[in-house]
């Protein structure tokens, strides 16, 4: 049963921006080392931020918390090894919110004509 669904778009030239002017505080704020080192190994840096950052807003939207409810770092974008599957890794109150209402999290994202897209879809039970 679905309990919860959150979808985020991000501008990418406002990651890109931000990215800019704030710098390695903006990376360590927001986002986790992994997700970092992801983003740097790809020829357009800033997407890859944008898919991750609208990962992190659908996910509070899904929960019903928005970013408030837990720290943006507690949420990372990770890549299946072997097909490159988008999943989420959660840690701490991330990860206590999520456990309270669902027992599983899907994750889609996507980019295309400077935006990135991320659908969380909370599921509990069969």
């Amino acid at each position: 049963m679905i309990c919860g669904v959150g979808v985020d778009l991000v501008q990418v030239a406002r990651v890109e921006s931000l990215l800019e002017h704030y710098g390695e505080r903006f990376l360590t704020r927001v986002f986790a080392e992994e997700e970092v080192r992801y983003a740097r190994s790809k020829a357009r840096m800033g997407e890859a931020l944008a898919a991750a950052f609208a990962v992190k807003e659908a996910l509070g939207k899904a929960l019903g918390t928005g970013l408030s409810g837990f720290s943006p770092r507690e949420v990372v974008l990770v890549r299946e090894a072997a097909s490159g599957r988008p999943e989420i890794r959660l840690a701490g109150r991330a990860k206590t919110l999520v456990e309270r209402l669902a027992e599983r999290v899907l994750v889609s994202v996507t980019h295309e004509a400077g935006l990135a897209l991320a659908v969380v879809i909370l599921e509990r039970g069969g």
